[in-house]
């Protein structure tokens, strides 16, 4: 099966996407189910795994009911407030629904870049990993050296990188961001999603722009640690989802078919433990 690990529905009369203001014209609009499953159908994609847009349990029940009406959304990568008294109480009570499977607090809208390293945030990440809940970590490079810190503190919490951690491409980031995710790589158990790539080199990115970043995360997660995903719909600032599918093509052509399969599906299947039998 292909599996598109990362997109995105918001309805803006929700009102509580903080980040999604009217000068974002393209997207400041509606994303529903209806808008993206023509686009799998024609890429040949099964499913897919949704991902909280806001910082409210709210919608992450709204996710959860989206995924209840649609068998292509295999999982949903929700949110917690992990600071709060009862947070671990909400962690265990979501985690009860089968489709709930990861969280995601939204780091890179943090301002204290040491957040994730707060004692209080301890009860959170033991509830995860009782619960069997994947960490999708929304870091940028700047975050890395605290990411590699909290890993290595909690080494049984499944994690995932969204994004490649969102490496400056369209300001030459290579060298601040390379090294941290090799550390990464050697010395945590994460995995790494090759998504949102194209958001980050500009709208004039052409493919062989991404490719130093798509090697070097080969070279060191290797293909058996990364998922595929689209980052639909903020990916179309800068790329359609048929653009961004033949560009994973291009980007993946050296890998064996049965790598290929593992990077395009299986893994997310594997670490979200998502149930495809729907």
């Amino acid at each position: 099966m292909r599996i598109d690990a990362h997109q995105h529905f918001w309805v803006v009369e929700r009102g509580d996407y903080g980040w999604l203001t009217p000068d974002l014209t393209a997207l400041y609009r509606d994303f529903a189910p209806s808008d993206l499953m023509p686009l799998l159908v024609d890429q040949g994609i099964d499913g897919t795994v949704l991902v909280q847009a806001a910082p409210t349990v709210a919608e992450t029940h709204y996710m959860l009911q989206l995924a209840d009406a649609h068998d292509e959304i295999k999982g949903v990568v929700g949110w917690v407030d992990f600071e709060a008294a009862d947070g671990p109480d909400v962690i265990a009570e979501l985690a009860q629904h089968p489709k709930l499977v990861g969280l995601r607090p939204m780091i890179q809208d943090i301002a204290d870049d040491d957040w994730m390293l707060g004692a209080a945030l301890t009860p959170a990440f033991q509830a995860m990993v009782q619960a069997d809940l994947v960490f999708d970590a929304l870091t940028l490079p700047r975050h890395l050296a605290n990411l590699e810190t909290l890993l290595v503190r909690h080494p049984d919490l499944s994690v995932v990188i969204d994004h490649g951690s969102k490496p400056e491409i369209a300001q030459n980031g290579f060298d601040r961001w390379a090294p941290a995710m090799a550390r990464l790589a050697a010395n945590t158990s994460a995995k790494v999603k090759l998504s949102g790539l194209v958001t980050e080199a500009g709208a004039e990115w052409t493919t062989e722009d991404l490719r130093p970043y798509v090697d070097h995360l080969l070279g060191t997660f290797g293909p058996a640690r990364m998922i595929w995903g689209s980052d639909w719909p903020v990916c179309t600032q800068a790329s359609s989802y048929a653009r961004w599918c033949d560009t994973t093509e291009l980007l993946l052509n050296s890998l064996t078919s049965d790598d290929t399969a593992a990077f395009m599906g299986r893994n997310a299947i594997d670490t979200y433990k998502l149930d495809i039998s729907a």
